[in-house]
């Protein structure tokens, strides 16, 4: 197993020191030890079973840790709820679609901006009154594509475009990470190609890190590969040289190297 690397060049946004998680007898993440910097799209990856999703859910505070450490900018973050986690600028994406379907697609923008205001009392005052509410919303919208869409019944919408729309109500919340599980799922070739683009347009932004199974968006858009097996770290580091890894070959991406 490979320890992540470390480079003076970006600054470490979020960390994590030999977390554990165990259900009973199970352990589902065995001491995984990684490290996200500020501006390198850093993608998770790993057979089914190999604790991809629960690593997020501790990640992201919906899970408790058994052991081990989250850290996000220095500080320790693994005691915390996720509604907190959140707050702090740490934004979530799940693999089943999100939404408000009856609302449109500003209404659910503007709900998650909404989410975000200081006092709760603000909420007696008539939510189209709220323009720096309105402004994050209509933000959210255009960075994910989704602007001409505004008064659209999310519903209605195609898959793809849903899609997109739970990445426009993270974005809404005003986070500095966007953690995604599994952006591409479900999709067809064209939805594919138009949400890597619309990543490749976030990790600008953004510091991304994603659970994909599609290798061909993964290798496209992150700088970094943490690769899990059997809720163990198998490797971590620059794309290339952990896709040229024996070791990750044998247990995930196959003989040879255009096996994935």
């Amino acid at each position: 197993m490979s320890a992540p690397k470390s480079s003076p060049e970006s600054s470490i946004v979020l960390e994590t020191r030999e977390l554990t998680k165990a259900f009973g007898g199970l352990v589902a993440v065995n001491s995984v030890s990684i490290v996200v910097r500020e501006g390198e799209p850093h993608a998770v990856i790993g057979p089914n079973g190999a604790g991809k999703s629960t690593f997020v859910n501790l990640l992201t505070g919906h899970l408790p840790a058994s052991g081990g450490q989250v850290l996000f900018r220095g500080r320790d973050i693994t005691s915390l709820p996720a509604h907190r986690i959140s707050r702090l600028g740490i934004g979530r994406s799940y693999q089943k679609t999100n939404i408000f379907p009856t609302f449109t697609v500003f209404e659910n923008c503007r709900l998650a901006a909404q989410s975000r205001l200081s006092s709760s009392m603000r909420f007696f005052r008539p939510a189209r009154a709220l323009a720096d509410v309105n402004a994050r919303a209509e933000r959210a919208m255009e960075l994910a594509g989704l602007a001409a869409r505004s008064g659209r019944v999310a519903g209605t919408m195609s898959y793809g475009e849903q899609r997109q729309l739970e990445i426009a109500m993270v974005l809404a919340t005003g986070p500095d990470v966007l953690v995604l599980d599994e952006p591409l799922a479900g999709m067809g070739r064209e939805e594919s190609e138009r949400m890597v683009t619309l990543l490749k347009g976030l990790a600008a932004q953004y510091t991304l890190v994603l659970v994909e199974h599609d290798m061909d968006a993964v290798f496209s858009l992150a700088h970094t590969l943490t690769v899990m097996v059997n809720g163990t770290l198998l490797e971590s580091g620059p794309v290339d040289v952990v896709r040229a890894s024996q070791a990750v070959q044998d247990a995930y991406l196959g003989d040879g190297a255009e096996a994935y």
